[in-house]
């Protein structure tokens, strides 16, 4: 692609001015760049030049390899099978769904090792009714046959699936019980995080004070809505982050963890094929209960 540097873009950093053209990554920029697949005025340029008004800017940035999601032989702990659902827990760390970022190694890929290419719904989350993050531990729902990841997606939507959580957070909330609402985007200012903002979906979170300690407390959420880093949010935004949240908080050295201390300890829905009632409980994992002795 060939551009000529306006006025208005002068003094703008070479990746900076094409990832803003290309709709690419800084990194993918870079890449490009080392390359040699980036010029002003027909010579190779670094990533940091700084542009000025007339510069004539050349760039060219391959397309990204479609991802693919492949069967992995990855330990699963399952909590219950049928041939219509699957619960399993998902360890703290362990990404739900290929990305950029995590192409293996992910939940999807110990699925389709267990339960064969076969799994419905799009190739790179086949199966999967909802999702938790990756430091996020606890059960996860997966629809077997098209119809049962159908009507549990429906339920989803519905409100009809309860989830439970638990979590550590710091400080001790002035309610013991209250409700935190509201509507959560991507975070203008910094693309990794999510926040409340005008523009968000609504979104609202439940807790109560389960324990309370010295300087940290034990809650449990329930959700009424599903946004990504949901109730990392609201924690955050009512000012007692999740404990080692690294985004929204901040690590805990004494903790070993990955990521925050979050697990997904309780799910309930009516079975997709016959409507009987399932619920199912799973305990926080060994780093969740030291983190949490360690605060008493």
């Amino acid at each position: 692609m060939l551009h000529v540097v306006t006025t208005e873009q002068a003094g703008t950093r070479t990746d900076v001015l094409v990832a803003t053209l290309s709709g690419a990554s800084r990194s993918r920029v870079s890449e490009s760049a080392r390359l040699g697949r980036i010029a002003v005025n027909g010579a190779a340029a670094k990533p940091s030049r700084i542009v000025e008004a007339g510069d004539v800017l050349e760039f060219e940035i391959p397309p990204l390899a479609p991802l693919i999601a492949r069967a992995e032989a990855i330990s699963l702990e399952v909590v219950y099978e049928d041939e219509d659902v699957l619960v399993v827990s998902k360890p703290a760390g362990m990404v739900t769904h290929p990305a950029r970022g995590a192409k293996t190694g992910t939940l999807v890929n110990a699925l389709l090792a267990h339960a064969g290419d076969a799994l419905p719904g799009e190739s790179l989350r086949a199966g999967l009714v909802h999702r938790l993050d990756r430091d996020t531990s606890g059960l996860l729902l997966i629809g077997k046959t098209e119809r049962s990841l159908r009507r549990l997606q429906d339920a989803m939507r519905r409100r009809e699936i309860a989830r439970e959580y638990v979590g550590l957070v710091c400080g001790v909330p002035q309610h013991r019980r209250g409700t935190i609402e509201g509507a959560i985007g991507r975070d203008p200012r910094n693309r990794l995080k999510f926040a409340i903002t005008a523009s968000g979906k609504p979104a609202v979170t439940h807790y109560e004070v389960r324990d309370a300690f010295p300087a940290h407390a034990e809650l449990i959420f329930t959700l009424e809505t599903g946004r990504t880093h949901q109730i990392r949010v609201h924690c955050a935004a009512m000012g007692h982050p999740l404990l080692n949240d690294p985004l929204y908080g901040r690590r805990d050295p004494r903790v070993e963890l990955p990521g925050q201390a979050l697990h997904a300890r309780r799910l309930t829905f009516a079975h997709p094929s016959d409507g009987r009632p399932m619920r199912f409980e799973s305990p926080p994992p060994r780093q969740y209960a030291q983190a949490r002795r360690l605060l008493a």
